[in-house]
């Protein structure tokens, strides 16, 4: 790591892991009460989201927080860091835990689902991993957390502990495990013989940690070993675990989609990509392009297999598989502007996402239908949820001013900057199937009649610890395109060395 003045050692960026390491804990110690069990995670969610926000005057002054808490061997040590990049991740991570909250008391409570402490500290557990993804100061460190998202998130994806459950949760070990073990750890141990150091670039994303000695073939290969070890990016063909896992309860669904999962995946590309790689060796070696190609076929397979779906989640699934391709695109574009649109879309994704998932758990809380083809007249009865719908559809049609239309112009821009005309027409027709597949659930929901021998009547809107934190998401989802620096700041000023 080159020296800069910018970068301070400092313990801040171990809080909110901290934080959120300790709340699973106490999540257990009050299993016999639950209003108790479910304040902690009210608690220690804003504690933590406090602790973020804490550090966001200091990094956009373009400070860097680092802090190493010990050292295992010689230029690998369990190391934390702060900068514009973190800031996008667990400003959302931690933010969302709050709301989410809120929700699954309402949507377990509701259902009357069993093991609920056993949830509430898997998911617990999870977001203190995505904390310590976004914060993680070296390679071995995001390791690490990533490895603890996977292994924490399988009892929630078999929550059910049926047939369809398990296979779904065999399929989401072989996937995530097997190929961060596969090509995650050999990429890490290579980079680590190569460099004799996993510490990330920090202060400049031009410049990455391999020495300019290094064979450009390994470090093709490493390269292709580090996204192909990442598979929680959910890029083809690496992506029917996502779909799959679907079994998982609603909440669940949301923290795969939106807060915690997939979301590290595309945020370790990053920072592969970014502060490990380089934007100067990602355009030396010719790796940019053909990774934007890839993650291109992905956003637009993926829209097309959505279209054909009739069970809600599923649709929502493929859509994430879709959009998540958006960030890496993004920042293989090699551009200010694909770095920026894509790197924002971690946020600006997020928050119409989970609104989504939400809305699709309101309707089975209260129908116990995932049929798209039977919602007809639905939205008359509950106005409030697929108003949120139709809310979060604004931002993945890129409508201004919708959170996704500021990430869908600053993509463009970048492609433009690229020349890569290819890439500008694969968001332009995305944006088009975005409202193929979103749109009609609207239309159905508000105005056509209901199918026949289905009686609307008996229905009305979920729980209100559903129904307001998310309204109140979706309207944040619009919220932060009145406000589109909110984000994009701390990805301009991780990238504050642009040339």
């Amino acid at each position: 790591m080159i020296p800069n003045p910018d970068i301070i050692d400092s313990i801040r960026p171990v809080i909110p892991v901290a934080v959120t390491f300790a709340a699973p804990f106490l999540i257990r110690l009050m299993a016999r009460n639950e209003n108790h069990r479910e304040a902690v995670s009210f608690v220690f969610a804003s504690i933590a989201f406090m602790a973020v926000v804490s550090m966001a005057p200091g990094i956009l002054e373009g400070k860097i927080y680092t802090y190493t808490l010990f050292r295992i061997l010689p230029g690998i040590t369990l190391s934390f860091c702060a900068d514009g990049l973190s800031m996008v991740f667990a400003l959302i991570s931690s933010f969302l835990w709050i709301l989410t909250t809120s929700y699954n008391i309402g949507y377990m409570r509701t259902l009357k689902e069993h093991a609920q402490t056993r949830y509430y500290i898997c998911f617990g557990v999870a977001v203190f991993g995505a904390q310590g993804v976004a914060f993680a100061g070296n390679i071995f460190t995001l390791y690490l957390f990533y490895e603890i998202i996977t292994l924490f998130t399988y009892p929630l994806v078999v929550h059910y502990q049926d047939k369809d459950a398990f296979e779904a949760g065999k399929k989401y070990l072989v996937y995530l495990l097997g190929t961060s073990k596969l090509f995650f750890l050999p990429a890490m141990i290579i980079t680590y013989v190569l460099c004799g150091t996993l510490d990330f670039q920090l202060g400049d994303i031009h410049k990455g940690i391999f020495p300019s000695s290094a064979n450009p073939v390994l470090l093709i290969v490493v390269y292709i070993l580090f996204l192909a070890g990442l598979t929680k990016t959910a890029m083809m063909p690496l992506h029917s675990w996502l779909p799959s896992a679907m079994v998982a309860p609603t909440p669940v669904s949301g923290l795969l989609h939106a807060v915690a999962v997939v979301k590290a995946g595309a945020f370790s590309v990053c920072r592969i990509m970014l502060s490990c790689f380089g934007l100067d060796s990602l355009h030396d070696l010719g790796l940019g392009m053909p990774t934007a190609y890839v993650a291109g076929f992905t956003i637009i397979a993926a829209a097309l297999i959505a279209l054909t779906k009739d069970d809600i989640k599923a649709r929502i699934a493929y859509s994430t598989v879709s959009h998540l391709s958006y960030i890496v695109m993004g920042v293989a574009m090699l551009t200010q502007g694909g770095v920026e649109g894509g790197v924002s879309a971690i946020a600006h994704d997020a928050f119409p996402k989970i609104t989504l998932f939400f809305a699709a758990g309101c309707i089975m809380v209260v129908t116990g239908s995932k049929k798209i083809s039977l919602m007809n007249g639905l939205g008359r009865r509950m106005p409030w949820t697929f108003g949120a719908f139709a809310l979060a559809t604004l931002s993945f049609i890129g409508l201004a001013p919708a959170s996704g239309f500021l990430s869908k112009f600053y993509l463009i821009t970048g492609a433009t900057n690229a020349g890569q005309t290819v890439l500008m027409l694969v968001i332009l027709a995305s944006v088009l199937l975005n409202m193929a597949y979103f749109g009609p659930i609207v239309i159905r929901g508000f105005f056509m009649p209901p199918v026949k021998n289905v009686d609307m009547s008996q229905y009305a809107e979920a729980p209100k610890t559903m129904v307001v934190p998310m309204f109140m998401i979706a309207m944040l989802s619009i919220l932060i395109g009145f406000y589109p620096q909110t984000f994009v700041s701390f990805v301009e000023v991780y990238g504050k060395f642009w040339r």
